[in-house]
């Protein structure tokens, strides 16, 4: 776990210089439509060890004086609340947080496009509340004749019924919160209206997944299957790019069936496009930056176990339908994979027995979880009358960390009981068994007159990446505390209470 496969500097060479030189072909005007997260890309940093999470925004950082930045968002995903799963937090909060977030590195987005927009009350208060703290926000209807009749799409009543969004720089930069945002169409009607008024733009797609010059089954190209089994992406060989220069190249379904489409467009807008397959529209270096193809394909395989476990967990919770999970299992097992692969999933099981067998007879559903250092040391937990087992694990592991004895208690007796009476007298909770993010409020108030405490406040920051793997999905709580830690969780598909409200 603490070996790298990727090179981060090797990948920002090539990948600036590709940029650069793709703006130099279309006359110092390129719209880039950014795919994937352009900020806290977590999926890529698991796959590719050595990954930065946010390499893509020191790209930015030594572009933004050529570059202006449009951020797009689907008005669909506001109204019915869209989630990030990473983060926990809807499209329209995350977008909120990505300009704070782009602000924070000294890049100022120039506008926000709600795409699809039909008057919908929550994408109305969205656009209110951006136009209010001075951010400018332009709307997009449906495109007319999207996606096949060209003629209409490419026209006054299609693209050119766009407001035109105003930019000053070479580049621009268009991204958005997930799939579906509207970038691409974006993109398109800005060069529309750039042609109409004679600026010979042109549009680029920027990209990490799939990588078109690894193998198609390679474990990373799988784990992007297995990322997006809820909207069925799937890998293949470009059929366009094979036809034009006689080479393989790995693309995904979608590029690849709009492909056709898209070039009529480009013709239609350019007069002739200078694309002959949708991966030559990808500025796509990611593959030149592994170092070490061993280290990146276990990492990989070990996101293919994680993306199904987390789609059987969302298809517990209501959140995804079966054909999703089978989907992901699917994937999982072409790879030669089970959940068991996964090392921390059997001794985490085996501290849920574990707690059965200790209070048998005893109503309620026993927990256990497991956590894997960075050394490989692997360290359980169990839930109990006064913690949940997310809080135990996390608790004996930086025990472990600071070399702390077991016997020692970290936790002031006084806090509990205080804690405890918060929970069932003003918050009105059945029992005191602390999640983990009260846990984390208790040791920070121990730390402050116990030693003890204090050195083991100081190596959770090492438990940072380390993979984890509970028996149950994890409460409200103990899922905030995890996503603080930077702990890479899965968990079996259970709950950890037969109540239907858990808090």
């Amino acid at each position: 776990m603490n070996k790298s496969g990727f090179d981060n500097e090797k990948y920002l060479k090539e990948q600036t210089a590709s940029i650069l030189d793709r703006v130099r072909r279309f006359n110092n005007k390129l719209y880039l439509e950014f795919g994937g997260k352009i900020i806290y890309d977590y999926h890529a940093s698991r796959v590719l060890p050595g990954f930065d999470p946010n390499v893509k925004m020191r790209l930015l950082r030594q572009l933004k004086d050529d570059a202006d930045i449009i951020l797009c968002i689907y008005a669909g995903d506001i109204e019915r609340r869209k989630i990030r799963a990473d983060f926990g937090i809807t499209y329209d909060v995350d977008a909120l947080k990505l300009i704070d977030d782009l602000r924070d590195w000294g890049i100022d987005v120039a506008a926000v496009v709600i795409t699809r927009f039909d008057a919908q009350p929550s994408a109305k208060i969205f656009k209110n509340k951006l136009e209010r703290r001075n951010v400018r926000v332009y709307t997009h209807r449906f495109t007319k004749g999207y996606p096949y009749d060209v003629e209409l799409i490419v026209s006054e009543q299609g693209y050119g019924a766009n407001h035109y969004i105003q930019t000053k720089k070479p580049l621009v930069i268009v991204t958005g919160p997930g799939p579906g945002s509207g970038k691409l169409s974006t993109c398109l009607s800005q060069m529309y209206h750039d042609h109409k008024n004679g600026v010979l733009s042109g549009y680029a797609k920027f990209e990490t997944f799939p990588i078109w010059n690894i193998p198609l089954r390679h474990p990373v190209n799988v784990a992007y299957e297995a990322a997006t089994a809820d909207i069925k992406d799937y890998n293949l060989i470009d059929p366009f790019h094979k036809e034009a220069y006689g080479e393989e190249a790995v693309n995904y379904n979608r590029d690849v069936e709009v492909f056709p489409v898209l070039k009529r467009i480009f013709d239609k807008i350019m007069g002739e496009s200078i694309y002959k397959s949708p991966t030559d529209m990808g500025v796509n270096r990611a593959g030149f930056g592994i170092i070490d193809d061993k280290i990146v394909r276990e990492a990989a395989q070990q996101e293919i176990i994680r993306r199904y476990f987390r789609y059987a967990c969302e298809y517990a919770m209501g959140l995804t339908d079966k054909e999703t999970v089978e989907r992901a299992e699917n994937i999982m097992k072409e790879a030669g994979l089970k959940p068991e692969d996964r090392k921390v999933v059997k001794p985490a099981r085996k501290a849920a027995e574990k707690a059965i067998k200790e209070k048998k007879g005893n109503e309620g559903i026993y927990c256990g979880a497991a956590i894997q250092l960075k050394d490989d040391f692997l360290i359980t937990g169990k839930n109990s009358d006064l913690m949940h087992a997310s809080s135990s694990v996390i608790l004996n592991a930086v025990k472990v960390l600071a070399g702390i004895p077991d016997k020692i208690h970290l936790l002031s007796p006084n806090i509990i009981e205080s804690i405890g009476k918060l929970k069932i007298r003003i918050a009105g909770n059945k029992n005191i068994s602390m999640n983990l993010e009260e846990m984390l409020i208790a040791l920070s108030i121990s730390a402050a007159t116990n030693t003890a405490s204090q050195a083991a406040m100081e190596k959770l920051s090492e438990l940072q990446n380390c993979e984890m793997h509970i028996t149950h999905i994890p409460t409200p709580g103990d899922e905030a505390g995890l996503r603080k830690l930077g702990v890479n969780i899965t968990s079996d598909p259970d709950f950890s209470s037969k109540s239907l409200f858990v808090s």
